[in-house]
């Protein structure tokens, strides 16, 4: 696998950061790649610009920042205007339907590709599950993380008594992204 770069990106308190950390883990500890991340985050905490920067690869990783990503995750309007310029020609922009809705100034080959997270994190009981449900949708539809290590990953990163709901959160992300990327 080439090295793959991937920004995640949202308000402080969608947990965007988990997020990225649970993809970079999931990646480097449980399917034996390398994986870099750098987040940044606004002075306030809940409610401000918020990013995770990961890149995954099968050789070891000399710089750890990403400038124009292969890959988008999405979860708010802020992140869209600010990241979605900087995808790479030919990338993948995974974004929250319901909140995130791409207009057609994109780099040349961009696909787009959205999931109502939010609606389903409140259909299983916690919206605060959102960021879950877009990480099993980002290895639904990239396949750069198997679903066993992503899993494990968030079984790993989750507080203790939410393991159920954050498996069902990663699994209804998981099966809706192989839906509609037809992998």
């Amino acid at each position: 696998m080439p090295k793959t770069e991937i920004r995640v990106g949202g308000l402080g308190g969608q947990g965007v950061i988990l997020c990225g950390s649970i993809i970079g883990k999931a990646a480097a500890i449980h399917d034996g790649k390398h994986a870099a991340m750098i987040q940044a985050f606004g002075p306030e905490a809940r409610g401000s610009a918020c990013s995770a920067q990961v890149i995954v690869s099968d050789e070891p990783i000399g710089y750890p920042y990403v400038k124009n990503p292969d890959v988008l995750v999405l979860m708010s309007p802020d992140a869209y205007k600010l990241f979605a310029p900087t995808v790479k020609p030919g990338g993948l922009i995974l974004h929250e339907s319901e909140l995130v809705h791409p207009d057609k100034d994109l780099p040349a080959g961009v696909k787009t590709i959205g999931i109502p997270a939010t609606r389903f994190a409140e259909e299983l009981g916690r919206r605060l599950v959102l960021n879950i449900v877009m990480v099993g949708f980002f290895a639904g539809t990239t396949g750069l993380v198997s679903y066993e290590a992503v899993e494990k990953a968030v079984l790993d990163s989750v507080p203790k008594g939410t393991e159920d709901l954050n498996s069902r959160a990663l699994k209804k992300g998981f099966e809706f992204g192989r839906q509609v990327s037809g992998r």
